[in-house]
This record gives structure tokens, sequence and C-alpha cells, in this order.
């Protein structure tokens, strides 16, 4: 259900906005959007895994945390992160 390192480092380095960057929304938002989606598919076939599934909202309420943030700061990124994301389609 949790992502490797590996494919966390490829996301800080996919979504990072300068060098040394690990925690700037853009990559917080990445990161949760790989972890929801692998819960999305544990809960497909587990479906009475409750425990998992209130993980799973904390982490769709923290992300839609951050993408209002995002939204209200730099709308421009916001729009090009959702896009390369796949989000509101």
């Amino acid at each position: 259900m949790a992502i490797t390192q590996e494919r966390k480092h490829e996301l800080i380095n996919e979504f990072k906005t300068h060098e040394n960057d690990t925690g700037s929304a853009d990559v917080q938002i990445a990161i949760l959007t790989e972890e929801i989606n692998n819960l999305n598919e544990h809960l497909r076939s587990h479906k009475k895994d409750n425990h998992s599934r209130r993980g799973l909202y904390k982490m769709v309420g923290t992300r839609r945390r951050l993408l209002k943030y995002l939204r209200e700061t730099e709308v421009q990124r916001y729009r090009d992160l959702i896009a390369k994301l796949g989000l509101r389609r």
C-alpha cells in the first residue's frame, strides 16, 4: 500500500520547484495522489477494510486543503499541477 522510496524520489524529482525542494505543495500533492491511487486499488479488493478507508479519507482531505492553498496563491501552478496529475477531469 505504501509507495517505495524509489517511487517517492521519482515524484520529488518530477514535481520539485527548485533544486533542494522536497516539501513544496506540488510535491506533497503528487505524493498524496500516488498514495491515494494505491489505496483505492487496495480498497477495491478489500471492501470491508474500514481502517484503511479512514486513512484514505484523511489523505484526500489533506490533498484538498493543499490544492485549495495552491489555487488561492498561485493559480497557474495549480492548473499545471492538476493537468499533470490528471485531477478534475
